[in-house]
């Protein structure tokens, strides 16, 4: 029995330009999945943020925090998990940019309203972690034209991505597939989606890895 042959509950993860969002959608839609989205944009804080972090990390990151516990929690209300569904982004993973934003005061403030909201999302069945170079990152954030994301710098991105390894590192609630994601492009490229939905389907062990050189 391979993860899809039941309604599966998929989490996509990766820093900024790693390409979470392009592959959720195409794989809910391969999958005639349910689509859970982050919807960065609609973050009246982002464009600020990028430009002062440490003044607008705190209201940057509850609202990711509202935002995400309360779309969860509307699929639980709605009993959506009959079906398959697919997102952009793991709700436990939160606490990663809250440690790597805030002041230790900011910190434990936001700590304490996570604590209170106690956000319950269900155990995905899959998460698929796309990892990149910083450089590689920059380069994708920089191609889609996003105004404000061109405040982005390579620094953040380093401790980004150095955060990120550090967090599936340690990860065991769920399966994990951890792509190397440089050298892929599951969009566009049929071949390479192809190659992704195999590894999914032949995945035995808790932890494994798709790597392609160029």
């Amino acid at each position: 029995m391979n993860i899809l042959d039941k309604s599966p509950y998929i989490a996509i993860e990766g820093p900024i330009g790693a390409g979470k969002t392009s592959l959720a959608k195409r794989l809910a839609a391969h999958l005639n999945a349910e689509l859970l989205l982050e919807n960065a944009g609609e973050n009246p804080f982002m464009a600020r943020f990028y430009q002062d972090p440490k003044r607008h990390a705190l209201a940057t990151q509850l609202f990711f925090l509202f935002q995400r516990s309360g779309q969860v929690n509307t699929l639980q209300q709605n009993d959506l998990f009959h079906n398959a569904i697919v997102g952009d982004f793991l709700l436990d993973k939160d606490p990663l940019f809250a440690e790597l934003n805030l002041d230790d005061d900011e910190f434990r403030l936001y700590q304490t309203i996570y604590k209170e909201l106690q956000p319950q999302a269900p155990v995905p069945d899959l998460v698929i972690y796309l990892q990149a170079k910083p450089s590689v990152l920059l380069t994708r954030v920089h191609k889609r034209g996003i105004d404000y994301e061109h405040n982005i710098s390579i620094h953040y991105l380093e401790r980004l991505t150095d955060s990120y390894t550090r967090y599936f590192y340690r990860y065991e609630a769920a399966p994990l597939l951890i792509v190397n994601c440089e050298h892929f492009n599951f969009v566009d490229n049929d071949e390479h989606f192809a190659l992704l939905m195999q590894k999914i389907t032949s995945m035995r062990s808790p932890r494994e890895f798709l790597n392609q050189a160029m």
